[in-house]
């Protein structure tokens, strides 16, 4: 992507995430602002600068973003950048909502000749769009925290049950696209080992963090511990994984731990 930053300067709605969030990818999209998940861990309410009720309220489609993201994606396309763009991180692309945008996003991406990934919490509702995915150029993913509907209905109390999750990173997996689930936050260690042991037959890639907006969990859970049995476990399945910087401290010297993984299938490289 050697034009990138130079088209980058001239985009608004495709853009460079930073910190944590540059970790997961180099190119992101928001098409809404708040979500409407509920889940108690967000920090999208601190980066959008909405109180958590009015975030909560539900996803909106931010001002003319279907008409600004085809002005930067064709940006993208003259300078000949054709990397993976990825939705989202301060809102979800399958929340409980309106996403008729979100198939329109990733048309309108396509369109230009770059690909795309889904973050979500949002299960089968992700299954309308599973049309457009390309296994050459693009990916799925989910959050996951916990194989417990309890669980999950107390932390992230509107987003679909987990076996809802599970069951669409499998169907996406049987299309042949590459998939990969988020291991952030993790709220009980316990459950972030047993949700690798249910998903490794279906799942490409995890991407393992901790908990960093709950000082309760982040100050008890042996983080070392946690980490050396993640990557143990995620060793012997043989499964691809990054683990992010917060738990980096904890990994061996010298583990090869690789920032940027290719996140589609096929022979076609990423430019």
């Amino acid at each position: 992507m050697s034009n990138l930053p130079d088209v980058l300067k001239r985009c608004n709605m495709i853009y460079e995430p930073k910190g944590q969030a540059g970790e997961y990818a180099p190119l992101a999209t928001n098409p809404y602002r708040g979500c409407g998940h509920g889940c108690a861990y967000c920090y999208g309410p601190l980066v959008t600068k909405q109180k958590r009720p009015d975030f909560d309220a539900g996803a909106v489609l931010r001002d003319r973003f279907l008409e600004r993201l085809w002005r930067d994606a064709q940006r993208f396309q003259a300078a000949g950048v054709t990397g993976q763009v990825m939705l989202s991180f301060t809102t979800d692309p399958y929340h409980p909502g309106d996403t008729a945008p979100t198939r329109e996003t990733l048309r309108i991406l396509a369109a230009h000749g770059l690909g795309f990934c889904t973050l979500t919490k949002g299960g089968t509702r992700a299954l309308r769009d599973i049309d457009l995915f390309r296994p050459d150029r693009d990916a799925f993913a989910c959050t996951l925290t916990s194989m417990s509907d309890t669980f999950s209905e107390k932390w992230e109390r509107n987003a679909a049950s987990p076996a809802s999750r599970i069951a669409t990173l499998r169907a996406f997996h049987a299309r042949g696209i590459f998939t990969w689930v988020s291991l952030e936050p993790t709220l009980d260690v316990e459950s972030s080992l047993a949700i690798i042991d249910a998903t490794a037959p279906f799942v490409d890639l995890y991407k393992v963090g901790q908990a960093n907006y709950l000082k309760e969990i982040t100050r008890t859970t042996d983080w070392a511990g946690y980490t050396q049995r993640v990557i143990i476990k995620l060793q012997r399945l043989g499964k691809a994984h990054y683990i992010k910087r917060d738990l980096q401290k904890h990994l061996p010297a010298g583990y090869h731990n690789p920032l940027r993984v290719p996140q589609y299938h096929g022979e076609r490289a990423a430019a």
